[in-house]
């Protein structure tokens, strides 16, 4: 395949021909750098590249054209490659332009000219927006295919797993796809029957060298596209359970700061906010950022640093043996180190209403499923739930033409979801409102074919078709495997520094506790685990980082 085009555009032929020279100095060897003179040239040639279906990685354009803005050219080329990087090249701080560029173009980046010297002021900004392009761009098929259906939990699952490490794959419904139902028959030995013959072991993955994995748990599936199971040491100075943005904020602290620091991650690395489909206030990010892009930019960061990131290894156990803490994992190895911190965050409450457990995964989701969105495009589709990741889920639904119906148990949504979230909402008419409304039954075989909605008021229970159901009714805290080893409050929530103090039993020493410390001195508590947090990605973020100040006191003592 050609490799992915950067297309610098200015009207300026000095300013472009160095614009040229540095892109190609410093991407010529993975990307070809195209330039054009205006707008229009532009236009034709990203015309030319969609006809022979090459790809555009990045555009960067200068704002003050003639004839064709910056911003003009790039409302324009987005609807030809709407995946590529946006860069604005300005003559001074025109921060006007750059808004107005964010409001109509989701501008990424805009740049002053001169860019001098590129390796301080161009590269690190370029290489960010494309190390996010090759992560998220639609990506060229490189061999592994997952053969399964829609109303297959086990698929949802391997392709949410493979989706949230940005692995590639293509995806083959054996319900419309005749090659794919013929390969499914052969590993089986058998004839699938009919369309819905669920009985059938999917989902199958299929990878490049010939070999092949079926129904595959995190674990094989981890190993085989060689993602890091094992840890690569028997004792660490810092062990942190748990990926999301606690963990991780943790881990790039540790490392960096010269700890030898491994994390404990069960799913994939981002926690519940991994699965946001857009963060729109979080501090840096004036376009927002998905909550894929937020995990994979702090586990990259992380692994640079030094951490190592241990996936599909799932912690079931917490014991201490003098100074030391061990981790127990679910196959049974350990990981001892000197200080732990727990960040295991929330998990998902289940729905407890008749039919939802067993279409779980073949209709009804949990969380945002941003593997399966794309799939309900142009039907019905129900979101459950009145906070933040519920707007951001109904959001991300609409953007595919459906129907998007919203139950909301309270008769507002202003004291559980943002404005900027409620304006949206309220602006996209596809999304239907329902306050005072809950689920009362779940109809469907072998998928979801529609709800039973009561209103809390009334009492009446209406029908309603829908093709798919996703769930955000919160959570509790995932902290069962230290229960008995660290207090904790009776909702599950871990007491840690003043809490402890005050209210708890089993504090030893003479010093009071660290802040985010627990009762037993040298574990520590970090994000949505903890008692009294704020549940948001920076302020768990933040608590990730002070954990580390406080491991850092607590082995000056020890």
């Amino acid at each position: 395949m050609p490799a992915p085009t950067i297309l610098c555009v200015d009207d300026e032929p000095q300013v472009l021909n160095a614009i040229e020279r540095d892109l190609r100095s410093q991407y010529g060897s993975e990307y070809r750098i195209v330039k054009a003179g205006s707008g229009a040239v532009a236009l034709d040639l990203l015309k030319r590249l969609k006809e022979r279906d090459e790809q555009v990685a990045l555009f960067l354009v200068d704002q003050r054209m003639p004839e064709m803005t910056g911003t003009e050219f790039l409302s324009e080329a987005i609807q030809i490659f709407p995946d590529a990087k946006k860069v604005l090249l300005t003559a001074y701080a025109d921060t006007e332009a750059a808004i107005s560029c964010i409001n109509k173009c989701r501008l990424d980046h805009y740049l002053m000219k001169p860019w001098d010297p590129p390796e301080q002021v161009l590269y690190p900004i370029l290489d960010d927006l494309l190390d996010d392009w090759q992560a998220t761009a639609p990506a060229r098929y490189d061999g592994i295919r997952v053969a399964g259906a829609l109303w297959s939990a086990k698929s949802h699952e391997v392709k949410d797993f493979l989706a949230r490490h940005q692995i590639p794959y293509l995806w083959m419904d054996i319900e419309r796809d005749e090659k794919a139902q013929a390969e499914v028959e052969k590993v089986n030995g058998t004839g699938t029957g009919s369309n819905n013959g669920n009985s059938h072991d999917i989902p199958i993955v299929f990878f490049p060298d010939g070999t092949h994995l079926v129904k595959p748990d995190n674990r094989a599936l981890a190993e085989k596209v060689g993602l890091q199971t094992e840890a690569e040491h028997p004792f660490y100075d810092l062990v942190i359970i748990g990926g999301g943005p606690a963990g991780l904020g943790a881990a790039v602290y540790g490392a960096s700061e010269g700890l030898r620091t491994a994390i404990v991650e069960r799913a994939a690395p981002g926690g519940q906010a991994g699965s946001s489909s857009r963060i729109e206030n979080y501090l840096g990010f004036p376009n927002g950022v998905s909550g894929a892009d937020l995990a994979r930019r702090a586990s990259t960061q992380a692994r640079r640093l030094g951490a190592e990131i241990l996936t599909a290894a799932d912690a079931v156990g917490v014991r201490t043996e003098h100074q030391y803490k061990i981790v127990e994992l679910a196959d049974g190895s350990e990981l001892m180190c000197r200080a732990l911190v727990v960040a295991t965050g929330m998990t998902l409450r289940q729905l407890k209403v008749e039919g939802v457990e067993k279409l779980t995964g073949a209709g009804v989701y949990y969380g945002a499923a941003n593997t399966e969105a794309a799939f309900y495009r142009d039907q019905s589709v129900v979101v459950v739930g009145g906070a933040n990741s519920a707007g951001q889920g109904a959001m991300l639904f609409s953007q595919f033409d459906s129907n998007v119906t919203m139950l909301v148990r309270a008769g507002s949504l202003q004291a559980s979801m943002s404005q900027y979230l409620i304006d949206q909402i309220a602006e996209t008419p596809n999304i239907e409102v329902r306050f005072n409304s809950e689920i009362a039954r779940a109809h469907g075989e072998i998928t979801l074919e529609a709800v039973d909605i009561r209103n809390r008021k009334s009492g009446v229970v209406e029908k309603l078709n829908a093709a798919a159901m996703f769930v955000f009714i919160g959570a509790a805290p995932h902290s069962d495997f230290v229960a008995g080893v660290v207090e904790r409050n009776n909702a599950g929530f871990i007491l840690t520094g003043v809490d402890v103090a005050l209210g708890g039993t089993g504090w030893s020493l003479d010093r009071d506790p660290f802040m985010t410390e627990t009762s037993v001195p040298g574990i520590f508590a970090a994000g949505d685990v903890q008692q009294g947090t704020v549940k948001r990605v920076a302020t768990a973020v933040g608590q990730g980082a002070l954990s580390v100040s406080f491991v850092h006191q607590y082995l000056s003592t020890v």
